[in-house]
């Protein structure tokens, strides 16, 4: 960083008694740049480190999330805690989907903490052989799956449209370190803005 020194001692001695100093304007569309280079570090800021808006492109999360709502991502309380069964996450793709080219970001519900067996048996979902209750999907699964312990740093995670999501009991788990915050609020369309509650089970 460039230093700069002023010094205001000897300026003063060299004034004029009758006058005073002068101060010149700086041109307002300088003014103007400088007002938006600082918003758009200030936005970038707050994309890359606290918040950011995501759309729903498909509908792996029906009923909760309909195809084209905006959501809000918190992205900073992660930082803070865990995520917890029940909360919507949206993730970067994992190795596994990674090696099928994908590049957009995921959005599904944690089911699987690490440590947890997890089993999908005749249209049930188990977590450490007790079933789950899901108020929140649109219908039970028609596929079986597990048991299965979820590793260390890693989660389980389901759509709430089971029978028509591309999810962890096709692919695996989904890293710790992919995951880019929680769906917090909708606020697009405006008739269903609010807050996305998370279903802890």
């Amino acid at each position: 960083m460039t230093r700069i020194e002023e010094t205001v001692s000897d300026s003063k001695s060299q004034l004029p008694v009758n006058q005073a100093p002068k101060y010149t304007e700086e041109n307002p569309w300088l003014e103007s740049l400088k007002t938006i280079v600082l918003s758009g570090i200030l936005a970038i800021g707050i994309r890359t480190f606290v918040a950011e808006a995501r759309y729903i492109p498909s509908g792996s999360m029906l009923p909760t999330l309909e195809i084209n709502d905006r959501l809000i991502i918190d992205k900073l309380s992660y930082h803070f805690k865990d995520p917890q069964r029940g909360d919507i996450i949206v993730f970067s793709p994992t190795p596994a989907l990674q090696k099928e080219n994908f590049k957009d970001a995921f959005i599904k519900r944690v089911i699987g903490l690490p440590g947890d067996k997890v089993q999908v048996k005749l249209r049930v979902v188990y977590v450490n052989d007790q079933p789950i209750q899901e108020q929140y999907i649109q219908e039970q699964p028609n596929y079986d799956y597990g048991p299965v312990v979820v590793p260390e740093n890693q989660y389980l995670v389901l759509g709430d449209n089971r029978n028509n999501s591309y999810d962890s009991h096709y692919w695996g788990f989904v890293p710790r370190e992919n995951i880019i915050g929680q769906a917090v609020i909708r606020f697009f369309p405006f008739n269903r803005m609010g807050g996305i509650d998370s279903a802890d089970n």
